[in-house]
């Protein structure tokens, strides 16, 4: 449904009024294995795992250990077909051409037993004119997918080295060889299945006279009297002639622009300069109204429509700030002349079969990102280029998008064939994601040239000198020139760098350099306070792993599976190395042992949260020193364990309603710098006058120490530390195992913001059981929310509630709080069951009650 929906779109926006008419071949496939001749119905778009699992053939790659049981499925064959009546007036049409808008990965594409197409790359898009081919009465399309393996094996076995490849989970790695999707042969995070199929719509058009292939709205010059504008409008013409071609703003408005235009029979460039007067500027999310025009260009014959083009466009100017400084070197955004700190995360695909992530599911996630308060989301290396809605989304919401091209974590190789199939793949989508203002740059990759410096490759790998030398020219030849000469040709002025990060995180100097991914805590197993003194200029990757919860694991487990060493939890933790041995040697050092298995799965998502809020406070606090931080991850492409703060099936863990805290717009943080507790506040846009409460109560809620500052003013984009005191002055003498401090803004005389400090471990403090009120009701006019009351006698830390029987959209507004002694919080739960049902089925968990002891 989504992609038809996708289709319609596209067709009217495309071809509004015109002559064009296009046909969705989205019904009617059939699939079978090459070699077998069994033909059984087919999902267009879809995956060979897909249809196998719907038709009860392989078992589920996700449950269990089943990943390793269909294996074979990427060393076969496999082929589609559909096959369908044309009418002869059908066929009148002077040009009538199939769009195959996503095939994975080698396939060869056959119209009536006629070979029209060979491609080799998932990213590309394909058009080709088929009327020759096509005959009044039944046709046929059949499409052959080569088994990626098999395919790329000869290239292996000739090839005199093996590429660094440490992610693809095969003894023989050959994900280097095929323009697909990196993850699909396994990651730290996920699983190894490698797909086939046809991955994306297949449309039938038929047109006449000429179309719009594409159009570049290309802001030239913007100020806030005018923006100049110039519409790129590629067409191509089956007969040459002369036509009107006007440029408007949305629908039955006067023209912006009109040109008489001759077109030559092919493929012909037209530029139209234009302008736009008194401009609306796009914002991101948390800087005002990521405001869009609609912008269309027309081609008209004879006045009438003969085809059109329509975008939403947003006008801004976004730079890269990367260059030395005082400090070093700078790497900051900034948007229409304003700096802006960077909120947000890196995102991987949302599912291992790409066609299930449907339209609603792209939708909830950028309802979460925004609620989560973030402003940027980094399209990482490994994935795949997003579909066209994704960044439709990201523009409506005003998240701007940091996009890697799909090379990561291992050299590659350089050959002529290779390299133009690179130069088709980012012609392909530059073109395609370059109208969108939510686009803010392109990086080459993710951490090859850091690896090329430091993860010892040259010895491990035993390469020669000679083949070594090799293998840095050839990441030169693609990453320093086929793609930023595709970047400067396609979108001129668009920001490119050609790896992430720029500097590594073994040595201090490494942290005043550009952007940098700090895996000093997990890998490196240092503890979370070395957030605190390991602080970049621009933090694009950093985490934890956690557990999903535990309705997404009874997705995938049984209750025999319940220990984090069994056989399916060892299956869907794909760190092996340290995994979930490191999970638990942290949370021994900061926790105390817990009682059972979900008692671990909750600890360990309070563990991540915990650690990543230090993080996120650290460079917060540390603007305009430090412009970014996008934590590694938001999501999951499989139910298993990893760094996400949102589970596969898009449950919120920890993790994620800590960010949604630590990014609001105003922050107060905490943190004990040379034996005095500090308190920052930092904002991003609000401005005008605050007071700060700031309190220390014993855990039974006795008051210690208190002060309050008065008529604060607070300043926008700023980061400012507002008070210090001596620690043992707060303390008075207390065990700090039994103190809690918090800071409170109050605003207009309202409590606005709060964040708590403890000054010891959890692990030190002597918790008692609290005791909790809890009423749960429900407001006629909010349909659809349950409010759910808590009051506790005691600290009660890290509340956490669920459900029996929980919808994967039931989704409590907080969570994994703390509530002070004394405290009552009224919660905001998103659910279709009654408050009746909810307080039955309602569980609260406590960090006290997680413990074994």
């Amino acid at each position: 449904m989504k992609y038809l929906l996708l289709t319609v779109v596209l067709f009217l926006t495309l071809f509004t009024n015109g002559i064009a008419q296009t046909n969705p071949m989205l019904s009617g496939w059939e699939f079978s294995r090459a070699d077998e001749g069994i033909w059984r119905p087919a999902t267009v778009p879809g995956t060979v795992h897909t249809d196998l699992l719907a038709q009860h053939l392989i078992p589920d790659p996700f449950v269990g250990t089943n990943e390793k049981a269909v294996q074979w499925v990427d060393k076969k064959d496999w082929q589609y077909r559909k096959r369908w009546h044309i009418k002869k007036q059908e066929l009148s049409a002077e040009v009538i051409e199939l769009e195959f808008k996503g095939l994975d990965t080698y396939a060869d594409v056959y119209l009536n037993e006629h070979l029209i197409l060979q491609s080799a790359n998932m990213f590309v898009s394909h058009t080709v004119n088929v009327k020759e081919w096509l005959v009044a009465g039944d046709n046929e399309l059949r499409i052959l997918f080569k088994s990626p393996i098999r395919t790329d094996m000869p290239k292996f076995l000739q090839d005199s080295i093996i590429y660094p490849a440490g992610n693809d989970a095969s003894d023989i790695p050959l994900s280097i060889y095929a323009r697909k999707a990196p993850y699909h042969y396994g990651w730290d995070w996920g699983p190894r299945l490698v797909t086939s199929g046809i991955w994306r719509p297949v449309v039938l058009r038929s047109w006449n006279k000429a179309v719009i292939r594409d159009v570049y709205w290309q802001q030239l010059q913007l100020d806030s009297a005018n923006a100049d504008m110039q519409a790129e409008v590629i067409i191509e013409a089956a007969v040459g002639g002369d036509y009107t071609l006007q440029v408007t703003q949305g629908k039955n408005t006067a023209a912006l622009a009109k040109l008489p235009v001759s077109l030559q029979a092919g493929t012909n460039v037209i530029k139209v300069p234009f302008s736009i007067k008194k401009p609306i500027l796009w914002w991101p999310a948390g800087m005002g109204d990521p405001y869009r025009y609609e912008l269309q260009a027309s081609l008209l014959s004879n006045k009438k429509v003969l085809a059109a083009q329509s975008n939403t466009l947003g006008l801004r100017t976004i730079e890269i700030v990367n260059k030395p400084d005082s400090l070093g070197e700078s790497f900051y955004v900034k948007v229409n002349g304003r700096p802006v700190f960077m909120k947000g995360a890196n995102y991987i695909p949302q599912d291992n079969f790409l066609p299930r992530v449907t339209a609603a599911k792209q939708e909830k996630l950028f309802h979460d990102i925004l609620i989560s308060n973030f402003n940027m989301v980094r399209v990482w290396g490994g994935g795949i280029y997003e579909d066209d809605n994704f960044y439709r989304l990201a523009d409506q919401y005003g998240i701007l998008v940091w996009q890697d091209f799909m090379f990561a974590c291992t050299l590659y190789p350089s050959d002529p064939a290779f390299l133009e199939n690179v130069k088709q793949e980012a012609a392909d989508n530059i073109k395609r994601l370059r109208n969108h203002p939510s686009l803010a740059l392109w990086c080459g990759n993710n951490e090859i040239a850091v690896a090329i410096k430091n993860w010892g490759w040259q010895s491990g790998y035993a390469y020669t000198n000679m083949q070594w030398q090799s293998l840095q020219q050839g990441y030169d030849k693609l990453f320093k020139e086929v793609l930023p000469q595709q970047v400067a040709t396609y979108q001129p002025g668009a920001f490119y760098f050609h790896s992430s990060p720029i500097s590594n995180w073994g040595k201090p100097e490494d942290f005043t350099k550009g952007d940098n991914h700090y895996w000093g805590v997990w890998h490196g197993m240092e503890w979370f306070e070395a957030f605190n003194t390991h602080i970049p200029r621009f933090m694009s990757e950093y985490g934890f792993q956690s557990f999903p919860s535990m309705e997404s694991i009874r997705t995938f487990a049984t209750k025999d599976d319940y220990d984090i060493f069994s056989n399916v939890m060892q299956a869907h933790q794909k760190s092996p190395a340290k995994g979930n041995t490191a999970i638990k040697t942290y949370m021994l050092h900061y926790y105390r042992e817990p009682k059972d298995f979900p008692s671990f799965v909750y600890l360990s998502q309070v563990l991540q949260a915990e650690g990543m809020k230090v993080a996120i406070e650290a460079h917060r606090r540390a603007m305009p020193y430090c412009m970014g931080t996008l934590y590694w991850q938001l999501n999951d492409c499989w139910p298993g364990a990893s760094w996400s703060g949102r589970d596969y099936d898009g449950r919120w863990k920890a993790l994620q309603y800590y960010v949604k805290e630590a990014f609001k717009p105003r922050l107060v943080s905490s943190v004990i710098e040379n034996g005095q507790l500090c308190t920052w506040l930092v904002t991003d846009e609000y401005e005008g006058k605050a007071d700060l409460l700031m309190k220390a109560v014993d855990i039974n809620g006795k008051l210690i120490w208190q002060r309050e500052l008065k008529d604060i003013s607070v300043k926008a984009n700023t980061s400012e530390k507002l008070h210090a005191i001596d620690t043992a002055a707060v303390l008075q003498g207390n065990n700090p195992a039994r103190v809690i401090f918090y800071a409170q803004l109050r605003i207009d005389n309202k409590d606005m913001e709060r964040n708590i400090f403890y000054f010891a471990p959890a692990k030190e403090m002597n918790l008692e059981v609290p005791h909790l009120d809890i009423v749960t009701s429900k407001v006629a006019k909010d349909k659809g929310i349950v409010y759910i009351r808590l009051k506790t006698d005691k600290l009660a830390r890290n509340v956490y509630l669920s459900l029996d029987n929980a919808a994967a959209t039931d989704h409590f507004e907080e969570n994994y709080f703390d509530l002070l002694p004394g405290e009552t919080r009224t919660i905001r739960l998103q659910t279709g069951q009654l408050p009746e049902i909810v307080h039955q089925g309602l569980k609260v968990t406590t960090l006290v009650s997680s413990y074994k002891n």
